[in-house]
């Protein structure tokens, strides 16, 4: 066969079998895809948001132990 026709062929057998992918459902909301992303970025915020709690609570605890007569350490 001639290459000028079997190229073309070809071409037109591989663009046939592509399709158009089917449009999501209207009743069912698509189911979010950047769960995995979203929680891997949250995991460090919420250890540095309890260290900042605990920083926070620090001071507190030792104003309470200066009270209760302990020595500061």
């Amino acid at each position: 066969m001639n290459i000028r026709i079997v190229l073309p062929l070809a071409a037109l057998l591989a663009l046939a079998g592509c399709n158009r992918p089917a449009p999501p459902s209207p009743e069912k909301p698509p189911e979010p895809q950047a769960s995995a992303l979203r929680d891997a970025m949250q995991q460090p915020l919420d250890k540095a948001n309890a260290a900042r709690e605990s920083l926070e609570q620090a001071p507190d605890t030792r104003a309470a132990d200066e009270a209760e007569g302990k020595a500061p350490r």
